[in-house]
């Protein structure tokens, strides 16, 4: 089921801690555009499509990465795209936007997502995977 966006919004509003809904807006949008770059096919169709339309358009047009980033350089990806940000906010921000996303997709897709990605994002979606 898609989440509406007022919906999202405040879920990661809510996570993050933030004062407005236009910070967690900003977040959010950071972090679905760097994600999209990881995520190809089917798996990033189905995420778009749970996603609200216009954060859904963001991930299918990510921005481009030239190899998957580590959960690490993932985070100072993200601090490198907000203004003020630092590896330790953005850490914040990247935790509200996937923890969001893990409970809007259900365990199967987050799964698939994860065997798109780089060891260690299962703790950036606050969903620590068993070794």
């Amino acid at each position: 089921m898609t989440l509406r966006r007022e919906a999202f919004l405040d879920h990661v509003k809510d996570r993050g801690e933030y004062g407005t809904a236009a910070e967690a807006e900003r977040a959010a949008r950071v972090v679905l555009a760097l994600l999209g770059a990881h995520l190809v096919g089917e798996v990033r169709a189905q995420l778009a499509a749970r996603l609200p339309e216009g954060f859904a358009l963001i991930l299918l047009n990510p921005l481009h990465s030239a190899e998957p980033l580590s959960p690490d350089r993932f985070v100072r990806a993200t601090a490198a795209w907000i203004d003020g940000a630092t590896e330790q906010t953005a850490a914040w921000d990247v935790s509200a936007v996937l923890s969001t996303v893990a409970d809007s997709v259900g365990d199967d897709l987050l799964g698939q997502i994860l065997l798109q990605l780089p060891a260690g994002y299962d703790l950036l979606f606050g969903r620590p995977q068993p070794t």
